[in-house]
């Protein structure tokens, strides 16, 4: 019985930071990038696609859900004026585009579950695979809910690259954070 509590506080645990940092990102992003709007949906930069891909690489299918919960709600009371059908679409797509790249990319580029051999050249591979699935996926939802000027193949390559763009800069920001942490910890030994 334990196990079972464990099991199911640890996927809670890791749905619920998924959800609360996307969505934390997510707002974050709309202030800092709100001149970079291409149009609905679309953005030049994206950071929160970096963080979609990590929490899926990291949690798996909770991080997908919290992902996908949190996308649901940002719709919902966000510019989709509260169309169930459209925000549910949404947050299906923003979770499980990032869930459908990590099977890909675990499969096809022989990357370990755990990320231990991840190296740039993955790395770069799942970005691109990530954004890829994503804009097309996304796309293609908002063409068929029939949402205004959405869906064309300019809005498909804005959001991927958007994507590219976000998660190469979220990264290279955790990155560069990781390695002032490092320096400061040496410093203060």
């Amino acid at each position: 019985m334990s196990k079972i509590l464990t099991s199911f506080s640890e996927t809670f645990f890791a749905l619920l930071i998924s959800a609360l940092a996307y969505t934390f990102l997510f707002y974050a992003n709309h202030w800092l990038t709100s001149e970079l709007v291409f149009s609905l949906g679309v953005n030049w930069i994206y950071l929160p696609a970096g963080l979609r891909l990590f929490l899926t690489l990291i949690f798996g299918l909770p991080g997908a859900l919290g992902i996908a919960l949190a996308s649901f709600f940002i719709s919902y009371h966000g510019d989709f004026s509260q169309n169930l059908v459209v925000c549910l679409g949404i947050g299906l797509v923003s979770g499980f585009a990032p869930y459908l790249a990590r099977f890909f990319v675990l499969s096809n580029v022989r990357l370990t579950p755990d990320l231990s051999d991840l190296n740039f050249q993955k790395l770069i591979a799942c970005i691109l695979i990530y954004a890829f699935l994503s804009a097309v996926l996304h796309q293609w939802w908002f063409s068929t809910m029939a949402l205004a000027n959405t869906g064309g193949i300019d809005h498909v390559s804005v959001m991927f690259i958007g994507d590219v763009l976000g998660s190469l800069l979220l990264i290279s920001l955790i990155k560069y954070s990781l390695d002032i942490l490092n320096k400061v910890r040496k410093t203060a030994r």
